[in-house]
Order: C-alpha cells, then sequence, then structure tokens
C-alpha cells in the first residue's frame, strides 16, 4: 500500500548527509516557501558549509527536485498488495487505503506543504512533471480497487474516480496546512500535541470512511 522504501532502499541513492541536507531544506521550504530560502539558510539549518551543498546538488533548484524524487519513494502508493488480498472486501481495502494515507501524510506534514505549495505555484518542469506522475500512478491503481468492487456489485456504477481520490488528498492536505485554525476555532488548546493529532487523525478517518461508503456503496 503506501509502503516505504527501507533506508536501505534510500541509500543507495542518497547519502546520510545528503539526506540531512534535504530534511533541512524541506522544513525551511515548508516554512519560508522556495523563493524565501536561501541556500545559506538551508546550510545553516543542516549544519554544512556552502560548497557541501553544491557539490552534492548543484542548485537550489536541484536540491528541490532531489527532495522530491527522495519523497517520491516513501510516498508511493503501492496499492497492489492490497489489490491482490483476498481476504478483504473492497470497502475494506478502501478504509485500508485511508487510515494509510492518514497516517503517512501525518508523518510527512513539512513535505505535504510544500507540495500543496508547489501545486498552487507552477504546472510546469521536473517538480510539476514529478507530482504528476505520482498522482498518475496512485489514481490508476486507486481506479483497480474501484472496478474490483463494482465487478462484485458492491459498488456503484459512474464513479468519478479523479474526483474520489481529490477528496482524499485535498481533505487530509486541508487539514495538515490549516490544524492550527481547526484547533483554536473548536477549542481544543488544552489538548497536548500527541492528543490532538490523535484526535483529528480519528475524526478524519471517520469522515472520510462515511463520505466514500456514501458515494461508493448503495448503503447510503
Amino acid at each position: 500500500m503506501f509502503k516505504f522504501a527501507s533506508a536501505k532502499e534510500v541509500n543507495m541513492e542518497y547519502n546520510d548527509k545528503q539526506i540531512q541536507i534535504m530534511e533541512a531544506a524541506e522544513r525551511l521550504f515548508a516554512d519560508r516557501g522556495f523563493a524565501g530560502t536561501s541556500v545559506r539558510d538551508i546550510a545553516e539549518a543542516a549544519g554544512v558549509n556552502l560548497a557541501m551543498i553544491s557539490y552534492y546538488f548543484g542548485s537550489k533548484e536541484k536540491l528541490m527536485e532531489a527532495m522530491f524524487q527522495h519523497r517520491g519513494q516513501h510516498l508511493k502508493m503501492q496499492l497492489q498488495s492490497i489489490l491482490v488480498n483476498n481476504n478483504m472486501a473492497p470497502i475494506q481495502k478502501v478504509e485500508k487505503l485511508i487510515d494509510e494515507y492518514i497516517d503517512r501524510i501525518f508523518q510527512k506534514q513539512c513535505f505535504h506543504k510544500v507540495m500543496i505549495r508547489e501545486q498552487m505555484m507552477d504546472n510546469t518542469g521536473p517538480i510539476a512533471e514529478q507530482i504528476a506522475q505520482l498522482k498518475l500512478t496512485n489514481q490508476t491503481l486507486f481506479k483497480q480497487i474501484i472496478q474490483e468492487g463494482q465487478k462484485k456489485g458492491d459498488f456503484k456504477k459512474g464513479i468519478d474516480i479523479p474526483f474520489l481520490m481529490m477528496t482524499l488528498v485535498g481533505t487530509a492536505g486541508q487539514l495538515i496546512t490549516t490544524q492550527h485554525y481547526y484547533r483554536e476555532t473548536n477549542n481544543l488548546q488544552p489538548l497536548s500535541g500527541e492528543e490532538f493529532e490523535k484526535h483529528i487523525k480519528k475524526k478524519l478517518s471517520a469522515y472520510l470512511k462515511t463520505l466514500f461508503k456514501a458515494i461508493l456503496s448503495y448503503e447510503a
């Protein structure tokens, strides 16, 4: 499903120092934006000198591309393992997808903030191509799960799968980027960070499962 690449797999392409730099850049890009972050800022945050960033990546733009490539290895939805699981009904596969996606997006909040910003700012270039390919792969695999449910008679015909994917990604992404407002407007300030995250993950999961069930099944 949303299978994380192992550390060994990731390190075959990027060493520890490169990952350290990319993670520092990711935090800054999420907080300040790409344009608002300098290479010097990244070097200071990563605890390295400017020359090392130039040596490993060449430029801030190439560093961003490498960051997306690195995270893409982690965030790609490997839905095939769920698709072939004969012990799960189609609706259970969809619910598993929702829970796994919520877990992953909360684990990689900075990257998702950067990804959302990039989609709003530009639709051309290497980053846009990486995002488009990731979306296409995920949507194609998700479509197979929906079609399985339709063949079994569990799901309705005529489901708009791209909109269904956007509902999942968009709702979770909006909550991640505006969670401080949700916390304030719902008087959840007394909760610790861990308690608040547990609370909104549970609420988000229940909401999306109810919504998807209503859209997909005949039970609504």
